[in-house]
């Protein structure tokens, strides 16, 4: 007789953290190294080709939710929308082939870019034959679109934007949030004791959330005193109040993608990265940071 198959021991959360901790680093080193090989040519599609990448992945990966969940959506279109979108913003902004424009005209273009993707779903439901849920799919696709690579276009607008090093400030906004995952992991590990939305995260304590704030204020301060003239405009008041701002939404990001989990009833957002999760499971504390990192920027700091 055979021996009966050993039950599989799933790993600790100290080990899942520190594999995404791992796959996260050489992710974003990834994309700094990209950014950051000194030929301009070379980076810019290097970057375009990771940051397609990425969306690619995390848009699948979304719409594999939507459908576990039992609710419509275009899934082909919503991809294919997000490429166009993350490739069109690039064209505009990089100046390979269009000249370096404003990041507030990119912002106009993809305005543009959105009213039109709504109207070709709206086509695409014209000519469905078996999904009687119009408004539904239509709805889950654009909140795909808008979740995934319209957020991850901000971190586009960063690394070109205009009058400053963009790499410099990609490279700070990555690290300070990471140093946010950190610190609310380590925190709450040692004396989480109080739980702050259990219903969506059963991890995450208010103490984890205090050392999110502190540790990546510390992080944001350091960076901004080693990086100096680097990152243009930026002071220690500045990265006293960036570090607060981006560690809070990196706590929030990390609770919205643990919502969408916790209805699909999925314990990982996919399974690109074995015993780890999928692209979203690294990626959801930055996809709200760059955008609010990119509102300071333009409005504050230049």
């Amino acid at each position: 007789m055979s021996e009966p198959a050993k039950p599989t021991v799933a790993p600790s959360k100290s080990v899942v953290f520190l594999r995404r901790l791992i796959s996260s680093v050489i992710l974003w080193t990834t994309v700094l190294l990209s950014i950051f090989s000194g030929n301009k040519v070379l980076s810019d599609i290097l970057f375009l080709v990771i940051m397609l990448t990425i969306a690619g992945l995390g848009l699948h990966e979304f719409y594999g939710m939507v459908n576990k969940r039992g609710l419509a959506c275009f899934k082909a279109w919503g991809i294919l929308g997000g490429i166009l979108l993350m490739t069109a913003t690039w064209v505009y902004v990089s100046g390979e082939f269009l000249g370096l424009r404003h990041p507030e005209q990119a912002n106009d273009f993809e305005t543009g870019f959105l009213i039109l993707f709504v109207l070709g779903l709206c086509v695409r439901q014209f000519v469905s034959r078996s999904n009687t849920a119009g408004i539904l799919a239509i709805s889950t696709t654009l909140f795909g679109l808008m979740y995934v690579p319209w957020l991850l276009n901000f971190i586009q607008k960063i690394n070109y934007h205009p009058g400053i090093q963009g790499p410099f400030y990609v490279l700070y906004f990555i690290l300070v949030t990471k140093f946010s995952d950190l610190g609310a992991y380590v925190t709450g590990s040692l004396i989480g004791r109080h739980k702050m939305i259990p219903r969506i995260s059963p991890g995450k304590t208010w103490e984890g959330f205090g050392g999110a704030l502190v540790i990546s204020t510390v992080a944001s301060v350091v960076f901004a005193s080693l990086a100096g003239p680097r990152l243009h405009g930026m002071t220690t008041m500045h990265a006293v109040i960036l570090g607060l701002i981006l560690s809070s939404a990196a706590v929030i990001g990390d609770l919205i993608e643990s919502l969408f989990k916790r209805e699909a009833g999925v314990k990982d957002s996919g399974s690109f990265f074995p015993g780890i999760g999928g692209i979203l499971d690294l990626m959801d504390s930055l996809l709200f940071n760059a955008p609010l990192m990119y509102l300071y920027l333009r409005f504050v700091l230049t």
